[in-house]
């Protein structure tokens, strides 16, 4: 259900931020790091750190959202 929407907003986002998905059965330990227990989960890092971290689904705008929020003026509306 994510997958769609976050694959169009890496869409959009192209040049202004990346967007990755993570196999978290692939990578366990990753997943452990950042503390997730859930799928989806989202974690938005900022300058090198996790800035935010939301689990569950969530719709487009939201996560535009969060992103914004976290570059602050450094990214286009």
């Amino acid at each position: 259900m994510a997958a769609p929407e976050v694959h169009a907003l890496a869409n959009e986002l192209r040049g202004q931020a990346l967007v990755l998905k993570v196999d978290t059965d692939a990578h366990p330990r990753l997943a452990a790091r950042f503390g997730v227990q859930s799928i989806p989960n989202f974690i938005v890092f900022q300058d090198g750190q996790p800035a935010l971290q939301r689990a569950g689904a969530a719709p487009r705008s939201e996560m535009r959202r969060w992103l914004t929020e976290a570059a602050g003026s450094r990214m286009a509306p």
